[in-house]
């Protein structure tokens, strides 16, 4: 990943499209912003999303500073008003093989590639991923600061959200449809209680630990 080039930082003041502006003034475009949804999950599908706005959308923020319901008008809005958007849903299977800080790399990658449009530069949130063919930037907090990522973490949460309720039709003891597979203290009695299903990621400790204390 490369920085942008001296003189050419974007002021703390510049506003959520910010680095979009500087980096079209130099040529730089379009910007592709990708980030990803369920990192920290311990069930259910990891999901990865990239987007190239072409319009400003209204009331974009963070995923995570957003209303259910505000994301959903912003999860239109960005297909409404990108050039292209793209997801990709990793399976708890695959974050079991892989690990999951591979599998997240290996899916932001992958979320790009799909991309019809190619991009000139990329945002990433937090940090870097590697072997994009195009120069990049890896942006701390960068679903706060960078609107191509914030639009990527809405369709990410957004995909992700819709995915573990179907999960809840399918598996309604654990209740993902209210915690979305992340550790609560509610997911984790259900989790004692009933098991771990195929829907969970064994590498973690408390799915591990449950699954070792029923097999005694």
């Amino acid at each position: 990943m490369t920085r942008l080039a001296p003189g050419r930082t974007v002021r703390r003041d510049a506003g959520l499209y910010g680095y979009e502006r500087a980096l079209e003034r130099r040529g730089l475009h379009p910007v592709a912003g990708v980030d990803e949804a369920g990192r920290g999950a311990c069930a259910g599908p990891l999901v990865a999303a990239a987007v190239v706005l072409e319009r400003p959308v209204p009331g974009l923020a963070d995923s995570k500073l957003l209303s259910p319901k505000r994301r959903e008008e912003c999860f239109g809005l960005i297909h409404e008003r990108a050039v292209d958007v793209s997801v990709v849903i990793v399976s708890p299977q695959e974050c079991d093989r892989a690990g999951l800080h591979k599998a997240n790399i290996a899916a932001l990658r992958r979320a790009l590639w799909k991309l019809q449009v190619r991009p000139g530069y990329v945002l990433t949130d937090g940090f870097p991923v590697d072997g994009l063919g195009v120069p990049g930037l890896a942006v701390w907090k960068g679903d706060r600061v960078a609107a191509s990522i914030a639009a990527a973490s809405v369709v990410a949460k957004v995909t992700r959200d819709r995915l573990m309720a179907d999960l809840h039709e399918r598996h309604p003891e654990y209740d993902f449809a209210t915690h979305k597979g992340y550790n609560t203290s509610a997911h984790q009695a259900a989790l004692v209680e009933h098991g771990p299903c195929a829907e969970h990621r064994f590498r973690y400790v408390n799915v591990r630990t449950v699954m070792e204390e029923r097999q005694r």
